[in-house]
């Protein structure tokens, strides 16, 4: 196994689908009426968990994660931090908004000795595996629940499966990270099929949570809906990878109008139902779709 790489892969994915974990806790907890207090808690202490191995993770990370990784707006944005003041302003529900601080002062490789961090790594995989069977299985929980009419919930049956998926992608990197020693094991073919459908179902719930007055952005979201629904049919079609060109240049225009929709939601400039959390939350995922596309 080359040490490096599985540092530096195991700390990237950590703090960026860490924050997206805690992050769907956070939202679950956020979509309950009061008479699901039990799943409240449980989401309130996924949210918890999360944050503390995020928190581990941004530790173990300076210093050790490419310019590249810190520069692609996957980790923070220079939204996340007011988002983050916004939401917990709205919800009431409490941010750890210490680790947004810290990860926008991260440095990148300044070669320190990765051999001593090994250890470290595995234990920080192997408790996320734990966190991640757990919220899993949550999720699956409010799932089964929602779609047999025993519980109701302001986030769509399909968002709780979109982050159901990712969950479970999460989970998958891990595992081969602990077994192979790097994620570069995967077909791109697989990726760009996995995150093609995410977008297009992130312009899907950007689209049922504008105001109906918001018709141009509403739009504009169909739009973007409609091309990843026929990036994502090309790409299962294909034999091996499909990477056209349009594949990133399309993520590139949604990764911008994803943008300017959280600098519109921050400034109170859209209406919408759409949590300023949740807005930085869809662009992140976007640039990290990005950077992978222009990495290849």
């Amino acid at each position: 196994m080359h040490t490096d790489k599985f540092i530096s892969e195991s700390l990237e994915l950590h703090l960026f689908f860490g924050r997206i974990m805690k992050e769907h806790s956070f939202f679950l907890k956020a979509g309950f009426t009061p008479v699901n207090t039990r799943f409240s808690a449980r989401s309130e202490f996924f949210k918890n968990e999360f944050e503390k191995l995020l928190s581990n993770a941004v530790t173990l990370s300076n210093g050790m994660i490419c310019e590249k990784v810190l520069n692609s707006g996957e980790i923070v944005t220079e939204f996340t931090a007011a988002a983050e003041r916004q939401t917990e302003k709205f919800t009431g529900i409490r941010i750890d908004r210490s680790i947004t601080d810290r990860q926008l002062r991260m440095n990148s490789c300044n070669c320190r000795n990765k051999m001593d961090l090994t250890r470290q790594i595995r234990n920080l995989n192997r408790r996320s595996i734990r966190l991640l069977d757990g919220l899993i299985a949550l999720k699956e929980d409010i799932l089964n629940n929602v779609l047999n009419c025993r519980m109701f919930t302001m986030n769509y049956p399909l968002l709780i499966e979109h982050i159901l998926r990712e969950a479970k992608l999460y989970r998958k990197y891990v595992q081969i990270l602990e077994s192979e020693g790097t994620i570069g094991v995967q077909s791109m073919k697989e990726v760009e099929c996995f995150w093609n459908q995410i977008m297009m179902e992130h312009a899907l719930f950007i689209r049922g949570l504008l105001d109906p007055s918001e018709t141009e952005l509403i739009h504009s979201a169909d739009m973007f809906a409609g091309t990843y629904a026929s990036l994502l049919k090309n790409c299962r079609n294909a034999e091996d990878k499909t990477m056209p060109a349009n594949v990133t240049a399309e993520t590139r225009k949604f990764r911008d109008f994803k943008a300017v929709g959280t600098k519109g939601i921050e400034d109170c400039k859209i209406r919408s139902l759409i949590l300023p959390l949740l807005a930085d939350h869809v662009l992140r995922e976007a640039n990290h779709y990005l950077r992978i596309l222009e990495s290849c």
